[in-house]
């Protein structure tokens, strides 16, 4: 008898709602996928990533409380092996260059498809468990 994978554990963070329902209904409807906690700023965020160490964050670069730079930065001091997503309706670059300098590498503009959504998830949460 093979044993079921583990789920993926995905943290979504944006401080619109509709977005933040958006996607964890996208995210929940994958098998492999649990969303763990949905957070509306950058210290909510940092506290349901600290609870629940996921797999995957999806961090808004733009949040109250200090933004995704600081939302990246906290969540992978309290939770190291947790990847980041970064996701944003903007691309600002001043935003997008502080959070490549902390080693986050995803990023994904808003109004991508949603299976483009789910594969990078997938994709960093699986390069996350097989380190």
């Amino acid at each position: 008898m093979s044993a079921v994978p583990a789920r993926l554990t995905v943290l979504v963070c944006d401080d619109d709602a509709m977005i933040r329902e958006a996607l964890c209904e996208v995210l929940s409807d994958e098998a492999d996928f649990e969303v763990v906690g949905a957070a509306a700023d950058t210290d909510e965020a940092i506290a349901l990533a600290a609870a629940h160490r996921p797999a995957v964050a999806v961090v808004d670069l733009r949040m109250p409380g200090g933004g995704g730079g600081r939302a990246a930065r906290e969540i992978m001091l309290c939770s190291p092996g947790t990847r980041i997503l970064a996701f944003s309706a903007h691309a600002d670059l001043d935003a997008v260059d502080e959070i490549r300098r902390l080693g986050v590498t995803d990023l994904l503009l808003k109004g991508v498809p949603n299976t483009e959504i789910v594969a990078a998830v997938r994709r960093l949460g699986r390069s996350r468990v097989t380190r």
